[in-house]
């Protein structure tokens, strides 16, 4: 799962202690517990399944989508679109603020995009292809712009560089629904 592999890049970085990292959120954290990513990984045996997937897989009609395409493309918009949130957010902390309106305009538009494709794709009772294509289309294109302009700044700022690669990521799950929607 997407979002798994980037939580323990952050975990990892955050128990390393290097700056601008923090740990997932987790209620047990608080109490001196597990974190809500290790009690799923002990539940799972650490092959967690995307809530997606077994929302789908659940689904009383007959999906519009191949599922494994899907679920990988519904996991990859909303990790993107938490992602640009956070890498804008950032942008907005950083003292060369004024370098980054674009990244921060491109973080906002993809997130936003990412959102809107995640939840197209979710909706199978009556799914549209069309709509979906158009969806997809339109993340691969944010998803494409804003890896761009992360890439410019990912030497300077290492929240550009992760906000990056997880829409490279997102571009390429985008890419591969987009081939496996019915004509």
């Amino acid at each position: 799962m997407v979002v798994t592999r980037h939580w323990r890049r952050i975990v990892k970085a955050d128990r390393e202690g290097r700056r601008g990292f923090a740990s997932p959120p987790s209620v047990a954290t608080t109490i001196g517990g597990p974190t809500a990513l290790e009690l799923l990984e002990r539940l799972t045996g650490g092959g967690i399944m995307p809530h997606a997937q077994q929302i789908l897989e659940t689904h009383p009609r007959t999906l519009g989508v191949a599922p494994g395409p899907l679920v990988a493309c519904i996991d990859a918009c909303f990790d993107c679109a938490q992602s640009c949130t956070a890498c804008a957010d950032a942008d907005l902390g950083e003292p060369d603020v004024e370098t980054m309106i674009r990244c921060i305009a491109l973080c906002h538009n993809c997130s936003d995009i990412c959102i809107s494709t995640g939840r197209v794709l979710s909706r199978q009772t009556e799914f549209v292809p069309q709509v979906a294509r158009v969806a997809l289309q339109a993340c691969i294109e944010a998803c494409r712009l804003c890896g761009d302009e992360c890439e410019r700044h990912a030497q300077h700022h290492e929240h550009c560089r992760i906000c990056a690669e997880v829409c490279r990521i997102c571009e390429q799950a985008c890419a591969d629904a987009l081939k496996a929607l019915p004509t």
